[in-house]
C-alpha cells in the first residue's frame, strides 16, 4: 500500500474578539483534536459534498464529472490544454475490455480471467490493479457506449491479446469520437 500522507495540521482556535485584554492568567486554550487519515480535514468538513472539483479532461476526469453531474452536484472541470481529452486522444488503436456487449453480440469469446491472463503475461508488476482494470472494463466499455451513444462497434484482436477485445469506431477512433 502506499505510504500514509501526513494528516494536515490544524488550524490554531480563534479567540473571540473582546475588548477586554485578556488576564495573563488565562488558560491557554485547550488543543485541537489530531486529525488522522480516518478523520476529515477541515477542509473537507467546509467543502460542500454536492460539488466538486475535477482535474484533466480526459476519459477518467469526464468520467468522474459526469458522475458528480448524474448525482445531483455541481462541477468545475480544470485541464491544462485548451481542449479537453487528455491522452486519451492519443487512444487511436481503441479501448480494450472484456465480455462487452459488442462481443457477445458479435461471438467473441472473452472472459475477464482471459484479459487477466494476457494483461499479466504482458509483464504487469501489480496483480491486484490488474484484476481491477481487467474486471471492469467490459462494464467501462458498456457505459461509454450505453451513456454517450459513442461508437465502440468494432472490434479487434491487437497485440499481446488472446482475443478480440479492442473496441473502435468505425469513422473516428475513440479518443476524438
Amino acid at each position: 500500500p502506499a505510504p500514509a500522507m501526513p494528516a494536515p495540521t490544524p488550524a490554531p482556535p480563534v479567540a473571540p474578539a473582546t475588548s477586554v485584554a485578556p488576564s495573563s492568567a488565562a488558560a491557554p486554550p485547550p488543543p485541537a483534536a489530531p486529525v488522522s487519515a480516518s478523520t476529515p480535514s477541515a477542509g473537507a468538513c467546509v467543502f460542500p459534498a454536492d460539488q466538486a472539483i475535477v482535474v484533466g479532461g480526459g476519459l477518467a476526469g469526464m468520467s468522474a464529472a459526469n458522475t458528480v453531474l448524474e448525482n445531483g452536484g455541481k462541477v468545475v472541470l480544470l485541464d491544462k490544454s485548451s481542449f479537453c481529452g487528455g491522452n486519451s486522444t492519443k487512444a487511436t488503436s481503441g479501448i480494450n475490455g472484456a465480455a462487452t456487449k459488442t462481443q457477445k453480440t458479435k461471438g467473441i469469446a472473452d472472459s475477464v480471467e482471459l484479459f487477466t491472463s494476457d494483461t499479466l503475461k504482458g509483464g504487469a508488476k501489480k496483480p491486484e490493479v490488474v484484476k481491477v482494470l481487467c474486471g471492469n472494463s467490459g462494464a467501462d466499455v458498456d457505459w461509454l457506449v450505453d451513456k454517450f451513444n459513442l461508437d465502440l462497434s468494432l472490434v479487434a484482436r491487437l497485440g499481446g491479446h488472446s482475443a478480440p477485445r479492442t473496441h473502435r469506431g468505425k469513422e473516428r477512433f475513440p479518443g476524438m469520437t
